[in-house]
């Protein structure tokens, strides 16, 4: 697995019209009304892998294993949502389950398509999103303080330390600061909705899907030093999830202007937003890539296969995808020199190709 994203955004923003697309399937009900998602669709796509696949072309391999991306789709939040409005907070809930969000923010005009609030300002739905977000933490933190102040009378350290990074953390979410962006206190303890990585997309139309438009704009002129944001045109991405022949799509692509698809745009910003790599094990019975957290040691991504490997490890014998593929082989690799043997405090490289010894 490599990691999972929510789709969040107000109602008809096109959040399930992208779901679909993205997962080149129609399991969302993309309807032009709100709530039309009634419980969060999951769905997973494979991490398009060009060095896996010419790995795996080397040695023949049987089986073919990538890493996926999972994405569920939210049902449209609305103002008030942090106190039950709309669907209210078990639609909360399931953000805290992902590991990202991606906030889809309409950026196209279409009179057929109702907008929630009568009229397109992205700079405003980012808002009505981020503040239910965020009222919806400090209700969570103020419950969580009470328990840390108790502990905190008791002279638990640890408790004294995480209730002054409360405190910090409530006193800028008062003032509209997400916990992402509150500087030198860590928020992960507190599993915050504000404490997830975001990254904004703009769903513009059609024929801004290469260079944008004056609202995608105003999103990247306000968040984009702060967050990722892409501009993808998810009625595009439709005809693209229809398209099976891989140079078809690419022609399609050119034809657009497009270098790279939306699926594409999310895996690579969420891969680098997130922090993550990948490293292959790679023989005749099959190749397959597994997901890290950039700068895990040996041991830990050992770990990742069985949890065996990580307790009982001993070494790992790494080798590069340019080597293999260029002198054809692990045995090959290994005549030549170019095999490389590692030990515990060994830092995994992007691509590494991984043997691990262990005894348990």
């Amino acid at each position: 697995m490599g990691f999972n994203c929510g789709i969040v955004g107000l109602p008809n923003v096109g959040k399930s019209t992208l779901f679909n697309a993205l997962t080149q399937s129609a399991a969302a009900d993309a309807q032009n009304y709100p709530f039309c998602t009634i419980e969060p669709n999951t769905g997973r796509v494979v991490v398009p892998d060009e060095t896996l696949l010419k790995l795996a072309a080397v040695d023949n391999s049987a089986k073919i294993i990538p890493t996926q991306l999972e994405i569920v789709d939210i049902a449209g939040l609305v103002k008030g949502a942090s106190t039950g409005e709309g669907l209210g907070n078990k639609f909360l809930g399931n953000i805290l389950e992902t590991d990202a969000i991606i906030h889809v923010v309409r950026c196209f005009e279409n009179d057929d398509i109702v907008h929630v609030n009568g009229k397109i300002d992205p700079l405003s739905d980012i808002d009505t999103i981020e503040t239910e977000l965020m009222l919806a933490d400090l209700e969570s933190l103020e419950k969580q303080i009470k328990n840390l102040e108790k502990k905190a009378h008791g002279q638990d350290k640890n408790a004294i330390k995480l209730l002054a990074d409360a405190n910090i953390i409530r006193e800028n979410l008062t003032s509209g600061t997400p916990a992402r962006a509150v500087k030198d206190v860590d928020s992960k303890p507190f599993n915050l909705l504000t404490s997830k990585p975001v990254i904004y997309v703009c769903n513009v139309d059609e024929a801004s899907a290469s260079t944008g438009n004056k609202f995608s704009d105003l999103v990247k002129e306000k968040y984009g030093a702060m967050a990722p944001v892409l501009i993808i045109s998810s009625k595009i991405e439709m005809e693209i999830a229809q398209i099976a022949d891989m140079d078809e799509r690419k022609m399609f692509l050119d034809d657009l202007g497009l270098k790279q698809s939306g699926l594409e745009q999310v895996i690579k910003t969420g891969y680098k937003t997130l922090g993550l790599q990948t490293f292959y094990t790679v023989g005749p019975k099959e190749a397959h890539a597994w997901t890290i957290t950039t700068g895990m040691t040996a041991p830990q991504a050992a770990g990742k296969i069985h949890t065996d490997f990580e307790k009982g490890f001993i070494r790992a014998e790494v080798i590069s995808p340019s080597d293999y593929l260029q002198y054809g082989g692990e045995v090959a690799v290994r005549e030549a020199g170019k095999m490389r043997t590692v030990g515990r405090d060994y830092i995994m490289q992007e691509g590494d190709i991984c043997h691990f010894l262990f005894n348990v």
